[in-house]
């Protein structure tokens, strides 16, 4: 079926199919916000959302603008607080995080903090926020930001998050709980997870008209391919429907039609 659709819809898509029905996510606003909500409506129906500012379990009326918008707990089960969602966390009650970055390198670790050198850094950026929590402490880390050189970086300029952090062991020698880590990344060219044994980011699956060069030619390190990269399955008409006439129908994220 040939339905229109543009890069925005496609990755809220794409994450939002990676959420499991009776699991529990930490919502950030904007596109994770968005996926969260699509996966809640269409197919996991007891998707617990979770946000930074306090509200768990909401059911989403419209997008909120922020992780402390009363909307974070229209139906909620609870309003809580900062300290106590993080508190979850630690606890290892949250299966999924949503992160993005301004850098992140092959083994997933993220630099939300500054670009150039510390002490003097050519862009100051918003820091951690939960960042650092979410990434450390969540079950599995879904990492959606734009594909290009400036971005997937051989080197980052600052850790914020750790990923798998130099590779296999890193983490639990760092003392974060075992089996987690970055799970997928989701970009405007594909979408990649990290190979079991090294820990590196792979390329499994791009989006309709990207080839797999394409994806390299915009990567700063080696990227890892999988022997069966496939192509990534397009919105459907009711995920396209649900997005704009329901989750997010004033087009503040996905852009108007």
């Amino acid at each position: 079926m040939n339905v229109e659709y543009n890069l925005t819809e496609l990755m809220a898509c794409v994450s939002s199919r990676l959420l499991e029905d009776n699991t529990s996510v930490l919502v950030g606003t904007g596109l994770p916000l968005v996926s969260a909500s699509l996966a809640q409506k269409l197919h996991a129906p007891n998707l617990l959302l979770i946000f930074e500012a306090g509200g768990i379990g909401a059911r989403i009326p419209t997008i909120p603008i922020s992780v402390g918008d009363s909307r974070t707990c229209h139906k909620a089960v609870m309003a809580a607080s900062m300290d106590y969602v993080m508190s979850c966390a630690q606890l290892g009650f949250t299966d999924y995080a949503f992160l993005g970055a301004a850098q992140m390198d092959m083994y997933g670790n993220l630099n939300t903090t500054v670009i150039g050198d510390y002490g003097a850094p050519k862009v100051r950026l918003p820091g951690s926020g939960g960042g650092n929590d979410a990434g450390s402490l969540c079950r599995r880390t879904l990492i959606l930001m734009r594909h290009d050189r400036r971005r997937f970086v051989e080197k980052l300029d600052f850790l914020t998050t750790p990923g798998f952090i130099t590779g296999p062991g890193a983490r639990e020698k760092a003392g974060l709980p075992a089996n987690s880590g970055p799970y997928r990344v989701i970009s405007q060219l594909g979408v990649m997870d990290f190979e079991p044994e090294t820990k590196r980011m792979r390329l499994i699956s791009v989006h309709p008209g990207v080839s797999v060069e394409e994806v390299l030619e915009n990567t700063g390190f080696e990227l890892l391919v999988h022997d069966e990269v496939t192509e990534t399955e397009p919105p459907t008409r009711e995920e396209l429907d649900l997005l704009r006439n329901e989750v997010d129908s004033a087009g503040i994220v996905i852009g108007r039609s």
